[in-house]
């Protein structure tokens, strides 16, 4: 039985990303969050396009300026005007100010902006009261960005700000990397689909549902494929069915050590190498993560056998498949398990696995708080997963947490 970080560096190790050159696909920007930068994004435009103002006030030439203060107050001639969208037609000279907006361009000649909280007009001029730096308030062309640079790196994630900087440099298309295709299936008799009447001893199949969601929401597409038997023929058929499909097959039940458990043993009559079969963890022991060669298989590489328990089955996901998925995607970094410190509010109690019980994270001016949801923590026990935000990880070997410790939490 592996411990928890032993198994998640034999899997990550196992992870080769999608390779840009083959596996990109041109979106346009309006399809494009949610997506992985597959190539750098190099813009033409200096960003600020041109030098402009920071402020509301009043365009200067520093040295008349520079001695001024409320008693002795520079007197400037204001000569026009500069909203933002206009180019100045004329130049500062000596002894002259130009009204100016935030984002406005700054005229020939001015090269100090003085905010108009600091002046008083009258008649057409203004009274500079308050001595600034030079330069102050402008906004230099090239400041935050020169053309030609790398704008966005390979490998981003395109959010809100990717998709705002991307617009606002022009890219209407930008390289992606394509959208994982991942096969998911739940084996076992006693399951059914989630709109069919259940049978005394029947269960519904929520693990499938719930997988499909996670592929869903980090950009890939879910293939499902039902529920399986528990029988080694219709098995087998179902992964070799999905082998020419997929990027990655999901299932769910048939990796533990039960007579009707026959995952791993069908996955090495189709030629794949087992490198995780048990972790040290809790919940989620049986747990198979196994590799097909390129030569043997066209499409599916990778093969994650998750336990049938609904919360086994959810954290496996959070704490080895979502990385391994993320890295597989293009990720250039933020693909690993994101973990905070918190101060713990309640006893949290451990074993000799390594233990992730779920609850809620708050985020205080003390610092972050970890709060254990109500309810049996068991691995049956789907329904207060419901508002999860995170898992107190209790390291193997390690009993009790107690109030007021701090426990590193795996966040969701």
């Amino acid at each position: 039985m592996l411990p928890v970080a032993e198994a998640e560096r034999l899997i990550l190790n196992q992870i080769h990303p999608l390779n840009p050159e083959t596996e990109s696909q041109m979106v346009t920007l309006d399809k494009a969050r949610g997506r992985v930068l597959s190539r750098p994004v190099t813009s033409s435009l200096d960003f600020p396009h041109w030098d402009n103002s920071a402020m509301d006030g009043y365009a200067v030439r520093y040295l008349d300026v520079r001695d001024c203060s409320p008693e002795n107050p520079a007197v400037l001639e204001v000569v026009g005007e500069v909203p933002a969208g206009i180019v100045p037609d004329f130049t500062l000279q000596r002894g002259q100010a130009a009204r100016i907006f935030t984002g406005a361009m700054i005229p020939n000649g001015a090269d100090t902006i003085v905010m108009q909280e600091n002046t008083q007009l009258q008649n057409q001029k203004v009274s500079v009261l308050r001595a600034t730096k030079s330069g102050e308030f402008i906004r230099k062309q090239g400041s935050f960005y020169q053309a030609g640079n790398i704008l966005l790196q390979s490998g981003m994630l395109v959010n809100m700000p990717e998709v705002a900087i991307l617009a606002a440099a022009q890219c209407n298309q930008v390289s992606v990397y394509r959208r994982l295709r991942v096969a998911i299936f739940a084996t076992g008799n006693e399951l059914v689909p989630c709109d069919r009447p259940l049978a005394p001893g029947q269960i519904v199949d929520s693990n499938q549902y719930a997988l499909a969601a996670g592929i869903a929401q980090m950009g890939g597409i879910p293939h499902c494929f039902g529920i399986i038997p528990d029988d080694p023929e219709a098995t087998q058929k179902a992964i070799s069915g999905a082998l020419s499909m997929v990027d990655v097959i999901i299932s769910s039940g048939g990796v533990s050590v039960g007579e009707y458990d026959y995952i791993d043993r069908i996955l090495k009559d189709l030629g794949a190498t087992l490198h995780v079969t048990k972790v040290k963890i809790k919940p989620g022991k049986p747990l198979t993560f196994a590799t097909f060669t390129e030569s043997s298989i066209p499409s599916c590489l990778y093969y994650f056998g998750l336990p049938g328990n609904p919360v086994s089955a959810l954290v496996c996901f959070w704490r080895f498949v979502q990385p391994a998925l993320k890295k597989l995607s293009g990720y250039s970094s933020g693909w690993q398990p994101k973990f905070v410190l918190a101060q713990n509010r309640c006893l949290l109690r451990g074993g000799p696995r390594e233990t992730y019980v779920w609850g809620n994270l708050a985020y205080t001016p003390q610092g972050c708080e970890f709060d254990l949801a109500p309810g049996l923590q068991i691995s049956a026990n789907l329904i207060n997963l419901a508002g999860t935000t995170g898992f107190a990880v209790i390291p193997a070997g390690k009993d009790q947490i107690h109030p007021g410790e701090w426990v590193q939490v795996l966040t969701i």
